[in-house]
């Protein structure tokens, strides 16, 4: 028989970390964190083959799975001294998916299943608390409606804002029991009149349909979304964990929070998180309200009056800092942990590998070999190699003006620059015409996550530094400010504003994700370079590696950063992209609409003494390192106009008609231009072009030998040939 489920609690578990495949990330350090001797609540997973089943055979579940979640949670209950769906002592139980890979936000939680009409009256006579109860009730309702019952969580949440306004309160802690419990009949009449059927009582029918939601989730849209950007298999599916509840919003002795054990923006080696009271986790990454700091550093670093749990619980906050050195001590890596304190007892709920920027990376591999918890190979090993890529990114010029109209949280380091938008789906929709987009939002959600990696960067109005905004701009690389609570964000008028000042849809701004600052319009650059801990990790690289490494190139620019970062030679030299700018693509397109080869000659020799200096000055640059030069390889249609307004332009500048410059435009259009009449077939038809780019290249050649006393070594590609495949 298989086994699909895997118990964890009271200091041992079924499962451990090696078996992540199986268990998901979280499943797997769950039971991990348990057999370690962490504070675990008691729980068990349905592994990730019960989600492979799933879908392998029309969304049904193994025929033996009912009773081994069935034996689980008689387990469960002997475990935590409750039972499932008894009025007088209720189970709660959340259920959370858990891939084999982070994927933070995107797959669906339903926390305090169990609660029904019932129960909720138990929960209140037990805890002595009715309010407790009732805000766990109207939670659940509105999160299972959400996730399992498909219905929009706004209807939830409009009818929750009319209730604070009855009362004329902002907060949700504002509301007490009395107020709670209409608002729990409030929600339960929406269920009835938006499905045309009751809110499910049965807690098992409820457990059954928060597994199947988890299972579904795999599948949705933006599950899809980020495992494509991250490549994920499909076919490594989720697991679901359940998990007895503990509460964080029982009062003020309780509390949620979400921790790293080193900053994961800037990789410092201080304890880096949030916390609030009398909440429960969803609070904390929905940005709903302002979260807290765990330490009084970072509460005096980010200006905030709020207390520190450092110092309204100081005894907690030791047991955590604790947890802190063995999670990292045992996992050899920065953690990323979620947790809960109820009633003064401290529980962890998840620890996992955080996600981090490329600078916190580099930096926290150098630290931990400094620290001997690991060596140079695990430290390279541990960096993305697509995460350098913000490494490489210009940032803000520091001596450029900027006129800073706002100020968020620094969620993910890096600057950028863009047009205002407003919608994920306007984002992504720019960004494909080659526009370069910045994404405000009051708050995001799962469903952003195409138009948050289409654009540059992203502002919110609400959330803190490990909102959903904060960890999966970190993960993608974007830069981050959140939190920016004094923008008000109008979606209607598609605009914003900010102490008097307006931002239209399609302004241009600029954040800072390193210090958090929002400025209006379009701030320079400067270009990053290679030192520090980068320089470290690069030179452990080097010592590793079995390849030599170059970079396509062909401006002097592109060149030299090549060279500074330490590139063996240039492997592709795209003789095309010299033509594009200043006099160069005038004299290109003379020589297309010539009419003879005298004429394509005479145009070729204004090129000609342009592509050997570009040559002249590669080579240079390259000292005697391999550059590799590719002819021209695109079809000519590719260097003349596409729209009315840029062929006046250029019929001008050429000196011809806008109608024979349209004309030799249709000429030369290619439906499949990668078969077509490019690279060696246009070298053959006018191998005038070949004869100037092969001269400019010798030429060139020649004279750096002559200057400098060393021969460049120069290979010539012809791009596209093709030879006759021998049938024997």
């Amino acid at each position: 028989m298989t086994k699909w489920v895997y118990s964890f609690g009271s200091g041992k578990a079924e499962g451990q970390a090696d078996m992540r495949n199986l268990l998901g990330g979280k499943g797997a350090n769950l039971a991990e964190m348990g057999n370690i001797g962490l504070p675990v609540p008691p729980g068990f997973t349905v592994t990730t083959e019960v989600c492979t089943h799933y879908y392998a055979y029309e969304r049904n579940y193994p025929s033996d799975l009912t009773d081994q979640v069935e034996a689980a949670l008689a387990k469960l209950e002997t475990e935590s001294d409750m039972k499932f769906g008894d009025p007088a002592n209720p189970l709660l139980v959340s259920v959370r998916s858990g891939a084999r890979a982070s994927m933070p936000g995107m797959m669906d939680t339903v926390l305090n299943l169990g609660l029904n009409d019932a129960t909720a009256e138990g929960l209140a006579a037990k805890s002595g608390d009715a309010r407790f109860a009732y805000d766990s009730y109207r939670r659940f309702i509105q999160m299972y409606s959400n996730v399992v019952l498909d219905m929009d969580h706004h209807l939830f949440e409009d009818q929750l804002e009319i209730k604070k306004e009855e009362k004329g309160v902002y907060l949700d802690t504002d509301l007490d029991a009395d107020d709670l419990k209409a608002l729990v009949t409030d929600y339960l009449n929406i269920v009835q009149t938006e499905l045309g059927k009751g809110f499910p009582q049965d807690p098992k029918e409820q457990l059954w349909g928060a597994i199947g939601a988890v299972f579904n989730s795999w599948m949705t849209h933006r599950a899809v979304v980020y495992r494509k950007l991250n490549k994920i298999p499909e076919e490594w599916g989720t697991a679901v964990n359940i998990q007895a509840m503990v509460f964080g919003n029982m009062g003020d002795d309780c509390a949620t929070g979400v921790a790293f054990t080193r900053d994961p923006s800037t990789g410092e080696n201080i304890f880096y998180g949030e916390y609030l009271v009398n909440a429960q986790g969803e609070d904390v990454v929905a940005g709903i309200r302002t979260p807290q700091h765990l330490t009084i550093a970072g509460k005096e670093a980010h200006g905030s009056k709020l207390p520190a749990m450092e110092e309204v619980m100081p005894e907690v906050f030791n047991q955590l800092a604790d947890v802190r050195i063995i999670l990292e001590k045992h996992y050899a890596d920065m953690q990323d942990i979620e947790f809960t304190v109820q009633q003064g007892k401290l529980y962890m709920l998840q620890t996992r590998a955080g996600k981090r920027t490329a600078h916190a990376a580099i930096k926290i591999a150098c630290d931990m070999v400094d620290e001997e918890l690991i060596d140079t190979k695990t430290a390279v090993s541990r960096i993305e190699p697509q995460s350098l890529d913000q490494i490489l990114h210009p940032r803000l010029d520091p001596d450029a003006p900027r006129n800073i109209i706002s100020k968020g949280l620094p969620a993910s380091p890096g600057a950028a620059s863009g047009i205002v938008v407003f919608a994920a789906d306007e984002a992504e929709a720019r960004a494909l015409e080659g526009q370069k987009v910045m994404l405000v939002r009051i708050e995001t959600s799962p469903e952003d996550i195409h138009g948050m990696h289409a654009a540059q960067g992203i502002l919110t109005t609400r959330g803190g530094m490990t909102s959903h905004a904060a960890v999966v701009a970190r993960g993608m690389g974007r830069p981050c400010v959140a939190g920016a609570g004094d923008i008000n964000v109008d979606y209607k008028s598609g605009e914003f504003s900010v102490r008097g000042t307006e931002v239209k849809a399609g302004d241009w701004i600029t954040i800072d994700g390193s210090t958090g600052d929002i400025i209006l319009g379009e701030v320079p650059t400067v270009q990053p370079e290679l030192s520090g801990d980068f320089g470290r990790v690069m030179e452990w690289a080097d010592s590793i590696r079995r390849l030599k490494v170059r970079a396509n190139a062909e401006t002097p620019e592109d060149a030299r950063t090549a060279a500074n970062f330490g590139a063996q030679g240039i492997g592709l030299c795209r003789t095309e992209h010299m033509f594009f700018e200043g006099e160069r693509i005038v004299a290109m397109r003379e020589m297309i609409l010539a009419e003879d080869e005298d004429g394509r000659r005479a145009a070729l020799a204004k090129i000609l003494p342009m592509q050997r200096a570009d040559f002249i000055e590669l080579f240079k640059i390259m000292k005697g390192l391999p550059v590799t030069v590719r002819l021209l390889d695109p079809p000519l249609h590719e260097f003349l106009p596409r729209e009315q307004n840029e062929f006046e332009q250029v019929a001008e500048q050429v000196g011809v008609s806008v109608e024979k410059l349209k004309h030799r435009a249709s000429q030369l259009h290619e439906f499949n231009p990668m078969l077509g009449h490019r690279g060696c077939r246009l070298l053959n038809t006018y191998p005038e072009i070949c004869e100037m780019q092969a001269r400019a290249i010798l030429e060139a050649a020649i004279e750096v030998q002559q200057e400098t006393g060393e021969a460049p070594l120069c290979e010539i590609m012809v791009p596209l040939v093709g030879t006759k495949k021998n049938s024997n």
